[in-house]
């Protein structure tokens, strides 16, 4: 379904927006498979209270195709800060049985233009994760984007990712034909401060969707549509009857 959208006047489009969306799918197809991409990921080892995680030390003795990182998060209870590592293998199954991920043909319909309005300080959004069974992580998110879709009002928020806005989206369109637990989109600035561009057709499968070692943000109320998104990834595919939630 194309969306009827109210917005200002768009920005110059691009030369070619389908051949610029073809060679972001090659990329985004070459980022998965990475030795640290998506589908590489093996194992997340959450440490010990106080305990600081090496890298090094765990790296040794597993074969070359691994490599360890270190990651931080917050306690959901006491806030402190829990240290862990990260396991990924360049041939883990997943990798290995990978064969695309299905998506709705590109449509221009489908790029949005929105109004962002700067929230001033650290405003922080609670957001549900995956595999917190219910709890919910503070996310900063500095600014509130503005669009009207289909006849309704939508205030959506996107979270700062490290110096970029990404949004976490749900709409009627999860579980059926795509990734049940929602999607992500990186909103893009344009020259105005006061004006974001939101392309669907690079709404992509969040990680959890690719390995089950992640816990990924799901939408809050105020991020889901009421009518089916049908632009963007789908779902991941993957050969011989290897399980797509592994």
């Amino acid at each position: 379904m194309s969306p009827t959208v109210s917005h200002s006047t768009p920005d110059q489009p691009a030369a070619d927006p389908a051949g610029d969306w073809d060679a972001w799918r090659t990329e985004r197809r070459r980022s998965l498979t990475s030795p640290t991409g998506n589908l590489a990921l093996v194992e997340t080892r959450w440490l010990p209270a106080g305990e600081r995680p090496d890298a090094e030390a765990a790296r040794a003795g597993q074969p070359d195709t691994v490599t360890v990182t270190t990651l931080q998060r917050a306690d959901l209870v006491t806030g402190e800060p829990e240290h862990g590592l990260r396991f990924w293998d360049a041939d883990s199954p997943a990798v290995r049985h990978f064969d695309r991920v299905e998506a709705f043909p590109y449509d221009p319909a489908w790029v949005l233009h929105a109004t962002y309005t700067p929230v001033p300080g650290a405003r922080r959004v609670s957001f549900e994760h995956l595999r917190d069974n219910g709890g919910t992580r503070d996310l900063v998110v500095p600014g509130d984007i503005s669009l009207t879709v289909d006849g309704r009002d939508y205030t959506l928020s996107a979270f700062d990712d490290d110096g970029t806005l990404l949004l976490v989206f749900g709409d009627p369109t999860n579980g059926d034909t795509t990734y049940g637990a929602g999607r992500f989109l990186f909103v893009q600035r344009t020259e105005d401060d006061h004006r974001v561009l939101l392309d669907f057709n690079r709404a992509f499968v969040p990680p959890c969707g690719f390995s089950d070692q992640y816990n990924c943000p799901m939408p809050p109320r105020q991020n889901r549509f009421h009518l089916p998104v049908e632009a963007g990834e789908q779902r991941p595919v993957f050969r011989d009857g290897f399980p797509a939630q592994h």
